[in-house]
C-alpha cells in the first residue's frame, strides 16, 4: 500500500459543523494522510474517515441527512503520493 497526501476544500461546509469536533479536518483545506492501492481509494477512504468522525458524535437520522448535504461541497483538490 502507498501513503497519500489527500487535501480537501471544506470551506463551504465548516460553518454548518460549528458543533463538531473534527480532529484532523478541523480546517477549511485540510491535508489528510491515506493508505491506499491507488488515488481513488484514497480519496474514497478519505471521505468515509471524514463521515466518520461526524458520524461517531451523533448517530442521529439529522447528523446523516447533513453529512449527506455536505458532502456534496466537499471537495478533494489534491492527491498525492507522499514523500516518506
Amino acid at each position: 500500500m502507498i501513503i497519500y497526501k489527500v487535501t480537501l476544500d471544506l470551506t463551504l461546509v465548516m460553518p454548518r459543523l460549528k458543533g463538531f469536533r473534527l480532529g484532523e479536518f478541523n480546517s477549511e483545506q485540510p491535508t489528510v494522510f491515506t493508505e491506499a492501492n491507488n488515488p481513488d481509494d484514497a480519496c474514497y477512504f478519505t471521505i468515509c474517515r471524514f463521515s466518520e468522525t461526524i458520524l461517531k458524535q451523533k448517530e442521529t437520522a439529522s447528523t446523516a441527512i447533513l453529512l449527506k448535504d455536505i458532502l456534496n461541497d466537499v471537495r478533494i483538490t489534491i492527491v498525492r503520493q507522499s514523500d516518506a
